[in-house]
This record gives C-alpha cells, structure tokens and sequence, in this order.
C-alpha cells in the first residue's frame, strides 16, 4: 500500500508549510548553511564566518535546523567535547535554492538601497507639504 500523499499549501494559515517557510526564510538560517554547504563545520568557526550571531542564537538555529532535518549533529567524546555540524541530504537540496536567494541579494542591494532612499525623500516631501 502506497503511503498518503500530503497536499501543502504556505498561503493556507493553518498549514504547517508555513512554520517550515518561515524558519528556512530567516536570515540567520541562510547563512549557516551557506557556510555548512562547503564543508563539516564545528560551532566556533560557524560564529567566526557567521559575523554578528550571537551564541544564543547560532545554538538555538542550529537546534531548529537539525530538528527540521537540514543539519546533522556529531560529538565526539573528547575533552574538551568536539561537535560538528554538516547539511544532511535535505538540507543540500535547500542550499541549492537559497544560494540563488543570496546572490540576488548581494547582486541587487545597491538597487535596493537607492530605492529606499527615494522612498524616504519623497515620503519626507510628502510630510513637509501637509504641515
């Protein structure tokens, strides 16, 4: 008997796409794993590459990360302990679409920024014609 397929929807309030859709989109989580696509990577050199994470957060995404199935943890019983962290084959498949995601970003945020500084003028010029 073949499994049940599932049909997901993230425009759908209640599915729980949305909870995935809104964890692989954080910011914190597209550049862990742009790190973790090159290489078996141990948590002091993820907060090193990742500059401005702050240990709470890197342990709390990594956590949600390998709880969702896209990073693998090993800790080798050492003193002191050593973990390392590496994209499992789903996370892999993420990275492939999240690099586009990165490039665009760095491609285009010359184009971003001038944007938002014509908003801001002209929403400060708006505000100095109703006074």
């Amino acid at each position: 008997m073949a499994a049940p397929t599932h049909c997901y929807n993230v425009m759908n309030s209640c599915c729980p796409s949305r909870a995935v859709l809104a964890q692989v989109a954080d910011k914190w989580t597209v550049l862990i794993l742009h790190v973790l696509r090159a290489d078996t990577t141990r948590f002091n050199e993820l907060r090193r590459k990742v500059q401005g994470i702050t240990q709470k957060v890197l342990t709390q995404t990594l956590r949600d990360l390998e709880r969702l199935g896209l990073v693998s943890r090993k800790i080798y019983a050492e003193v002191p302990p050593r973990v390392e962290y590496s994209l499992t084959p789903l996370g892999r498949s993420l990275v492939r679409v999240l690099d586009s995601v990165r490039e665009w970003a760095d491609s285009h945020t010359g184009e971003v920024l001038a944007a938002q500084q014509r908003f801001e003028r002209q929403a400060a010029a708006k505000a100095q014609i109703r006074k």
